[in-house]
């Protein structure tokens, strides 16, 4: 029996770009023929999943899951929108959103969860998926949202299936009070945060740098004016006060009426709720969004494989 060191499981994996634990398998199952191991993975279709992995995933689904006072937001991707049709995948995203209850927004911890029914991983099963599918698929973020006394609401955008869609939206209220009055605020400022997309609930919540970077381009755009330091530095923090009303949930415009500050709503539907309302925490999560993309001429593709100039 071949002992199957660290440094063989290694080759192997560089070779295929299977993960450890399956080379260990497959070497383990043949005897430590590393021309054997490669054909045990490909026969399981894990090799063929490992050549899709460096294909740019920025398709697929959100998936978004309440439970009472908690609620959880995934993304998961493929290569395709057309995958995002396929009622397996739909399916997988949707129990991966369950397990995200349980997750507390740490995906690498979601990722090693068992998913239902399988006997492996939620990483596993992804792999799995990859291979009877035909597309690099990952599980790219995972994040929850709770309160102690309130409610939490979403919001799913383009929808395919209840729950399931290409933006995902959570919102945390803190109340004592009416449930229902609550619950139908939280829905309506989901939508508005679909909409409106703000960075932070309010200006000190926003990422510094960020902010710091926005000023030194307004600091640059003044000083070509030509205007006095005094005048300038007015007119930087102008532009700062609308920068924030742009990019800041409180401060913002709310979309159903048009007109009144998001901070305005919040307190003027006190008087129905019965109680405070604070607005504790949101995420929004856009299909893709961060994710570069790579253009492709398909000409050229086809042009250059077959030698054509």
């Amino acid at each position: 029996m071949v002992e199957i060191t660290a440094s063989l499981v290694k080759q192997l994996r560089d070779a295929t770009g299977v993960g450890m634990m399956d080379c260990k398998k497959a070497l383990a199952e043949t005897n430590g023929d590393m021309e054997a191991a490669v054909d045990w993975l490909r026969t399981r279709g894990l090799a063929k999943a490992a050549k899709k992995a460096d294909r740019v995933a920025a398709e697929g689904l959100v998936g978004v899951i309440t439970a009472g006072t908690k609620a959880a937001v995934v993304e998961v991707n493929s290569e395709t929108d057309f995958v995002a049709r396929n009622e397996q995948f739909q399916g997988i995203v949707s129990n991966i959103a369950k397990l995200g209850l349980d997750a507390e927004g740490d995906v690498v911890k979601l990722g090693e969860m068992p998913f239902p029914g399988s006997g492996h991983s939620v990483s596993a099963e992804l792999t799995e998926a990859i291979s009877k599918i035909g597309e690099n698929m990952n599980l790219r973020r995972t994040e929850t949202v709770s309160v102690s006394d309130g409610v939490v609401e979403s919001y799913v955008h383009n929808a395919v299936k209840p729950g399931l869609g290409k933006i995902g939206i959570l919102v945390a209220l803190e109340s004592t009070g009416d449930k229902a009055a609550l619950s139908a605020l939280g829905k309506q400022l989901a939508m508005h945060i679909a909409a409106a997309q703000p960075q932070a609930i309010a200006p000190e919540e926003l990422d510094q740098d960020v902010v710091a970077r926005e000023r030194a381009i307004i600091l640059e755009q003044v000083k070509e004016s030509g205007k006095s330091a005094e005048i300038a530095e007015k007119m930087v923090e102008g532009r700062m006060r609308k920068y924030f009303e742009e990019v800041t949930l409180l401060s913002q415009v709310f979309v159903v009426d048009g007109e009144t500050k998001v901070a305005d709503v919040l307190k003027n539907a006190e008087k129905d709720v019965g109680a405070p309302i604070k607005l504790t925490k949101f995420v929004r999560y856009a299909l893709g969004e961060g994710i570069e993309k790579v253009e492709t001429d398909f000409a050229a593709e086809v042009a250059a494989t077959s030698g054509v100039k």
